[in-house]
């Protein structure tokens, strides 16, 4: 079962905390969901482009609504570079995808890494890529897969929630 109306939780809060004074050209929000995270982009960019895999939720988008929202896989239809690209990892360990938006699949990682495959393609070589990630998904693995696709990756953020603590990853050429 998929939500159609997907609004600002804890974990877009947190990213958007750690982003809010990045600038540059062109950015890009995978799985834009609510639509907040790109809104925030575009005060800072001249070319923003958010996509999701759900058109509903991209229809729904009222409170954040912005321009350049696809619907696609990751970023499997753009061919542009961004200097920036944030994406809210459905990053939770499930057995199965039972909403696209949070389950991560195998160790919180099956997704996140379809995600990375399809979306380097559009970083500027000296682009940065921050990611979010949760204790309770195999964020490591998930860090050693970036870093072998040939980005270095650091922790910039974490936060403790009654559950789990959220992680803020960079990944940069």
């Amino acid at each position: 079962m998929q939500n159609d109306e997907y609004p600002p939780s804890e974990d877009t809060f947190f990213i958007a905390n750690n982003i809010e004074h990045e600038k540059g050209d062109y950015a890009l929000d995978i799985g834009s969901g609510s639509g907040y995270l790109t809104k925030l982009l575009s005060e800072n960019f001249s070319f923003v482009v958010g996509t999701d895999i759900n058109y509903t939720v991209l229809q729904h988008q009222s409170s954040y609504k912005t321009n350049n929202l696809i619907c696609c896989n990751s970023s499997d239809a753009l061919k542009i570079k961004f200097d920036f690209i944030v994406c809210n990892l459905p990053y939770l360990a499930t057995n199965e995808i039972l909403d696209i938006a949070t389950d991560g699949g195998a160790e919180g990682f099956e997704i996140p890494k379809k995600i990375f495959d399809s979306s380097l393609k559009n970083l500027k070589e000296t682009g940065k890529f921050i990611f979010v990630t949760s204790s309770l998904s195999n964020y490591q693995k998930l860090m050693d897969y970036v870093e072998k696709l040939g980005l270095k990756t650091k922790i910039i953020a974490r936060k403790k929630l009654f559950f789990e603590e959220l992680i803020l990853v960079e990944a940069i050429n």
